[in-house]
């Protein structure tokens, strides 16, 4: 499985960006796709997730403002920021795997990183 991650960018506390993944690969359409994110010096960090039949768990501090969707047809999968802090600030890291338990703790496949900066 191949991940192409896009979409980051620089907005101001308050706004909104949405990231894209595109998946691409011989088992993709069963695959969980979701994710992380990451600051210079710290772990890379769970943000959410979606499994194959739409089931969805988003990390604390992201729930009400951030919603994981996927587009079977595209393989992609869409990370929506809304209300957007400055701590959000972060390369975000698409990633997949066959579950969500293994997606949040030893993810298969990784795209590469996408920059989000949220400026105060």
């Amino acid at each position: 499985v191949q991940l192409q991650a896009s979409g980051g960018g620089l907005v101001q506390a308050g706004g909104s960006l949405r990231l894209a993944c595109a998946a691409s690969g011989r088992t993709v359409s069963r695959q969980t796709m979701g994710w992380f994110r990451q600051n210079p010096g710290k772990e890379r960090a769970f943000v959410g997730g979606i499994s194959w039949n739409g089931i969805k768990t988003y990390t604390d501090s992201v729930k009400g403002r951030f919603t994981i969707s996927r587009d079977g047809a595209k393989n992609t999968v869409y990370l929506q920021m809304n209300s957007l802090k400055p701590e959000d600030t972060a390369v975000y890291y698409c990633a997949a795997a066959e579950t969500l338990l293994k997606l949040t703790t030893a993810p298969d496949y990784w795209g590469q990183g996408t920059q989000v900066t949220v400026s105060s």
